[in-house]
């Protein structure tokens, strides 16, 4: 498939999305796979902004599995990257994960992050905090 059907494709999959996860089970006894829809940054001292998921390194695809812990995403062109959660918890009909990622070598750029999703719709919601920095993303799920 080349690279505009592949786009066409997450387009029209992103646009029918919201109709399939109404019927979906989201509370982690399922893999999921969620797609990002919109980010805004925050930055310290400066108002927020609307910015494309790729300008912070933010995949437009995870794929969840909360029985295994994982959060997994592949960027255009990268390797496959793997996250933890360090937590999963449901909470008033959200599936809330969280975990941390480390930075790296010689930057200081780790950061922490927490996904909820709502039980019965797929709606989701990310926030990722980090050096005088935040983001919050919104997409929608679906079971695997």
């Amino acid at each position: 498939m080349n690279r505009r059907a592949a786009i066409i494709l997450l387009l029209c999959w992103t646009s029918f999305a919201p109709t399939l996860a109404a019927a979906g089970d989201f509370d982690g006894s399922q893999p999921l796979l969620c797609t990002v829809a919109e980010v805004t940054e925050c930055l310290a001292g400066e108002k927020c902004k609307e910015v494309a998921a790729e300008a912070i390194n933010l995949p437009r695809l995870l794929w969840i599995d909360v029985a295994k812990k994982t959060i997994q995403s592949k960027t255009a062109g990268h390797e496959t990257r793997k996250s933890q959660i360090d937590q999963a918890k449901n909470v008033d009909g959200k599936l809330m994960l969280q975990g941390a990622e480390q930075g790296g070598d010689d930057i200081r750029d780790g950061f922490g992050w927490t996904i909820a999703i709502m039980e019965d719709t797929g709606q989701m919601v990310l926030t990722a905090s980090g050096d005088l920095v935040g983001d919050v993303a919104f997409g929608v799920c679906t079971t695997q």
